[in-house]
């Protein structure tokens, strides 16, 4: 018979592990439940002592690991997460680590909390990179590989973590102790689109090119797949942008709608306004608003997004339109709505909801990478609040005339932007030509000079 092991703690542990060792019941009846011999008895084989002895080692080193990784040590996943590591306590060299040597989750932790500290990272990045750093480590958890360093780390490890990505949500269920300090909402419950999947292979490309160019690796697993196939891991396809058109911007701004609606329909006009991201949006406050000497209002912020990589700290100042500057003054640049972005409730379903109501029902085509064919859907079906920056972009792109127009220039030329610069006046002037408004001053006060 093959001798299994079992390892209690209190009633709720109870593991176990098949050893490799076979021997009789008559040869096991002659040893204590804890692998010791019983008294007395002297006709042993040695080597089924030391064998027996080995594998209990293994198994109470691999339990202190459970619980000094916060691993789960009872009910589902357990067993696999147990057996995988007291395999790598009796057969150190599968597990791919090198005693002295940073494993491969350590690496990467320290390339995170150094990017953060230098400043390389924002907080968007940030919250990226955590969140491969989670995946990777319930990847190599999963497969008994914990301790590998980043040299053994291939190509073939490469796409199946790759898949473990898309697929994760199929582990939930077998190791919930590796999901329990994960919040039901970032907790995985379907398949990945392969856009997403290709944001993390792009992040862990970036972490092994820098692996790479320190020479700490000799080649990067991405390098190994060939140009191919590397390409198609990280490519990202997206359909055409979704913004609202003109008429269909002024149809919103002219339509009466309930009071329930009246906070998103002021959200919303003043996010196309600015074409503030989400995150500069959610940071405003009546600090943001200042008039120029020539009696204009504006907004000045530094982009959340790009302030720990643009190379100084100029701010974006845009003009405010007169319905968006009434709006900003008459709520104190309050928005409270923005606190909940996602979600059935939040600030996306209601912007929805606004422009279902609006009546802005042009179909848009819609296609993405994992799509066999193009979606054709109303436009208040994808909106969110994406949909405000890119309408403020393509309301000022028509009417700026392009400089390289008349052709005195090459496309790109240094010389043009030399110059002549468009001055915070032309900004207003094109502002209120795209959204169809008339410009107006104001006094240091904030007050309308009529």
């Amino acid at each position: 018979m093959r001798v299994r092991f079992r390892l209690r703690d209190g009633r709720e542990v109870d593991l176990y592990h098949k050893s490799g060792i076979t021997t009789t019941p008559a040869v096991l009846a002659k040893f204590n439940p804890d692998g010791t011999r019983k008294p007395k008895v002297t006709n042993v084989d040695p080597d089924l002592v030391d064998e027996m002895a080995t594998e209990i080692a293994a198994m109470r080193q691999a339990y202190r690991k459970m619980l000094a990784d916060g691993l789960p040590v009872s009910g589902k996943g357990s067993a696999e997460v147990f057996e995988a590591l007291v395999n790598r306590q009796l057969h150190p060299g599968e597990g791919d680590g090198i005693k002295g040597k940073e494993s491969l989750l350590q690496r990467l932790r320290r390339y995170i909390d150094e990017a953060q500290r230098d400043g390389l990272f924002g907080t968007r990045r940030s919250k990226g990179y955590n969140s491969l750093f989670g995946k990777m480590e319930r990847f190599l958890t999963i497969n008994g590989r914990r301790e590998m360093i980043p040299a053994r780390f291939d190509d073939e490890m490469l796409m199946g973590f790759r898949q473990f990505v898309f697929d994760e949500y199929l582990y939930t269920s077998k190791w919930p102790g590796l999901y329990t300090g994960i919040s039901e909402r970032n907790t995985p419950t379907r398949q990945l689109t392969s856009n997403t999947v290709a944001m993390y292979m792009k992040a862990l490309q970036a972490f092994f090119t820098d692996l790479e160019n320190k020479e700490e690796v000799a080649r990067s697993p991405f390098r190994r797949l060939g140009k191919q196939r590397r390409h198609e891991t990280i490519r990202e396809r997206y359909s055409d942008p979704v913004y609202l058109y003109k008429d269909e911007f002024l149809k919103v701004l002219a339509t009466d709608v309930p009071a329930s609606l009246q906070p998103t329909k002021d959200a919303f006009l003043v996010q196309c306004a600015f074409g503030f991201r989400i995150s500069d949006f959610q940071a405003l406050t009546m600090d943001n608003l200042a008039v120029s000497k020539d009696g204009i209002p504006y907004i000045h912020y530094w982009p959340i997004k790009t302030r720990n990589t643009q190379p100084d700290r100029r701010e974006v100042e845009t003009p405010a339109l007169r319905f968006a500057f009434d709006i900003l003054v008459g709520c104190r640049c309050s928005f409270p709505l923005l606190t909940y972005v996602s979600g059935k409730s939040g600030y996306n379903a209601k912007i929805k909801e606004l422009l279902k109501y609006c009546g802005i029902d042009r179909r848009v085509t819609i296609s993405s990478a994992d799509a066999k064919q193009n979606e054709y859907k109303l436009l208040w079906e994808v909106a969110s609040s994406k949909i405000c920056r890119k309408t403020h972009i393509d309301m000022l792109n028509k009417v700026q005339i392009d400089m390289y127009a008349a052709g005195l220039h090459r496309q790109g030329s240094a010389a043009v932007n030399r110059y002549t610069k468009i001055e915070l006046q032309d900004r207003f002037a094109l502002l209120c030509a795209a959204f169809g408004q008339e410009p107006y001053k104001v006094n240091q006060s904030l007050k309308v000079i009529e």
